[in-house]
């Protein structure tokens, strides 16, 4: 057998290549070597593939993006009004449409400074009653939405105006104006005479529409006047006369089921004491319903009153006295 080494000691050289193709360069262990262009090409591929994979396991968006989506779903709706109808209103009250955007949350209205509980609310209309204008007087008042928790959610200046267009609204308009400030320009004042309640319950009943006649007047500032205009015992018998043609229903102070049926402006006659005779005349400005009962309140002259309690006339100021009303039906 031929004699073997371990050694070698010779020279080698490769076999020529034949394919015409050059040879990779070959790094330390013999290895191809990666062309440099190739090499960066392959990292970014790679590079984005894990970026991208991170944006998708993020939900496919930056952190930037999800924080401006996450205060868009939180930030405070703010509800707006476009809208309010009537726009004008009787100075008794009467109800609203709140027309705007967002307005689901709506708990209260406030009409000028009052608050009164929405009647039914949906994102784009609120429904609510106003209340009576202060004292009755014409003006413009701003509207408020509150929420549940009391906060301003809208307001809309000027937003209501109050109107006396006529009728019971107009006579409640005298009332409240001229109850300590006597329109004696106009009807004079028959206190010197003996009393003024008289004249100015009948001044209410112009404002409301009533006409002057033969038997009921005032003339040149009460330079001549009939006992029905402005002698109470005369007035309620005149009322007492012509009731049917005046439209008017008598009924009883002591009365509960009566005094469910009293009106703003009706007529309200007193006699004090035990007097059978009738001694006072009043207007009514106010009804309200405290525990089921109903409590009336008046404007009158000496004394001078707005929202003067009937109860507390007829039972601390005047003891024992008694009366009745005289409502008007139309």
């Amino acid at each position: 057998m031929p004699e073997t080494s371990s050694d070698f000691s010779g020279s080698y050289e490769a076999p020529e290549r034949t394919d015409n193709t050059t040879s990779a360069p070959r790094g330390p262990r013999g290895l191809p070597r990666l062309d440099r262009h190739r090499e960066v090409n392959r990292r970014a591929v790679l590079g984005g593939f894990v970026a991208a994979s991170a944006l998708m396991l993020a939900g496919c968006s930056s952190p930037a993006q999800s924080a401006t989506r996450r205060a868009a779903a939180t930030a405070p709706v703010t509800p707006t009004v476009s809208a309010v109808n009537p726009t004008q209103t009787s100075v008794l009250g009467q109800k609203v449409v709140i027309h705007g955007t967002d307005l689901q949350h709506v708990d209260k209205v406030v009409f000028g400074s009052t608050a009164v509980d929405v009647t039914s609310v949906t994102p784009t209309k609120v429904v609510a009653t106003a209340p009576a204008a202060a004292d009755y007087q014409p003006a413009a008042v701003s509207l408020s939405l509150l929420g549940a928790n009391g906060k301003v959610l809208a307001k809309q200046p000027d937003a209501l105006q109050y109107s006396a267009s006529g009728g019971v609204a107009a006579q409640m308009t005298y009332a409240l104006a001229h109850w300590n400030n006597y329109n004696t320009a106009q009807y004079g004042n028959l206190n010197p005479q003996g009393g003024d309640c008289a004249n100015f319950v009948s001044q209410t009943l112009i404002a409301r529409g009533w006409t002057m006649n033969d038997d009921w007047y005032n003339h040149d500032a009460a330079a001549d006047w009939s006992p029905a205009w402005g002698y109470v015992p005369s007035m309620d018998q005149y009322f007492s006369d012509n009731a049917s043609a005046l439209g008017l229903e008598k009924l009883d102070f002591a009365s509960q089921a009566d005094r469910a049926k009293v009106a703003l402006g009706d007529v309200a006659i007193f006699f004090w004491g035990d007097d059978t005779s009738p001694d006072h005349t009043q207007v009514v400005d106010k009804i309200d319903v405290v525990d089921g009962q109903y409590k009336i309140s008046m404007a009158s002259h000496n004394d001078d009153y707005a929202y003067r309690d009937l109860d507390t006339t007829i039972t601390t100021q005047h003891p024992g006295s008694t009366g009745h009303f005289w409502h008007l039906t139309r």
